[in-house]
């Protein structure tokens, strides 16, 4: 997520940071000692968790593949994370090149390696902004001048939302994106549930808060109930919200059983 407007989030490495730990546990080498440390904590918790961060990788380029095959050009990925292999722009350039593609986050390590992206693409823009002031991002300069929300358009909450503790706050965030958006417009959605695993996600949620990478407010992660909520009044794509495997799973099928995932994702469509 990003701090949403011109004030800005001083960097600081000794606090580890939800996206560089997730680009360590791939394999990455955009992050610091305390980043890798939080990681390694956290993976002795959920030892899984390197394998659940690449079925979400996988779920976020079958889903940008989908939207491209509809014709949308239009992407904001909100709280993108580093922009690794994998990412939305890499997945679209040999499908849709010239796609524009908006990457938002709060994290001044994620902006500055984005900007390093933009010098080589065109079509790529980076702002630093809040996920929870979705009314910032999307009339933001910077986005208003290569996205025409009157067109359809992808916006992408991959995780994000997970991190926005407060129900009321996560719900405002989703509302207001939706709101936005053209009709025939979508909304990429994913979020980690508690119900396969609840002790797991109880103790990840409690080390998360702990190590001060999220700011929490809950004993746990949403249900799977709790999750489905956040896209009434839109109409899902099929197979619906599923465990991110199981979401036009790869032709040989998953690789993982789907019934034990924690986390699951949807494409919903604006009327």
């Amino acid at each position: 997520m990003s701090d949403g407007g011109e004030k800005r989030q001083e960097f600081d490495p000794s606090m580890p940071n939800e996206a560089r730990m997730l680009d360590y546990l791939m394999g990455g080498k955009d992050n610091f000692a305390a980043d890798r440390e939080a990681a390694d904590a956290v993976r002795t918790v959920a030892p899984e968790l390197p394998m659940m961060i690449r079925e979400g990788r996988a779920f976020l380029g079958r889903a940008v593949r989908y939207l491209a095959e509809q014709g949308v050009r239009q992407f904001v990925d909100i709280g993108c994370g580093l922009p690794t292999r994998g990412s939305v722009h890499e997945v679209l350039e040999p499908i849709a090149p010239g796609s524009i593609v908006v990457y938002v986050d709060h994290d001044p390590v994620v902006i500055a390696h984005s900007r390093a992206i933009v010098s080589e693409h065109k079509t790529i823009t980076c702002i630093q902004a809040d996920a929870r002031d979705p009314g910032t991002i999307l009339t933001h300069p910077d986005l208003t001048a290569v996205i025409d929300l009157s067109r359809p358009t992808a916006i992408i909450l991959h995780a994000i939302v997970t991190v926005i503790s407060v129900d009321q706050e996560a719900a405002a965030v989703v509302d207001r994106v939706v709101e936005a958006l053209a009709p025939g417009s979508f909304l990429l959605f994913s979020h980690a549930i508690c119900d396969p695993a609840p002790e797991v996600t109880e103790r990840l949620v409690r080390l998360f808060t702990d190590e001060k990478v999220l700011e929490n407010t809950r004993k746990n992660v949403r249900t799977l109930a709790e999750v489905s909520r956040f896209l009434d009044g839109l109409d899902l794509v099929e197979p619906g919200l599923v465990p991110l495997p199981a979401w036009h799973p790869p032709s040989n099928g998953p690789d993982v059983d789907p019934g034990t995932f924690w986390a699951v994702g949807a494409i919903a469509r604006k009327r």
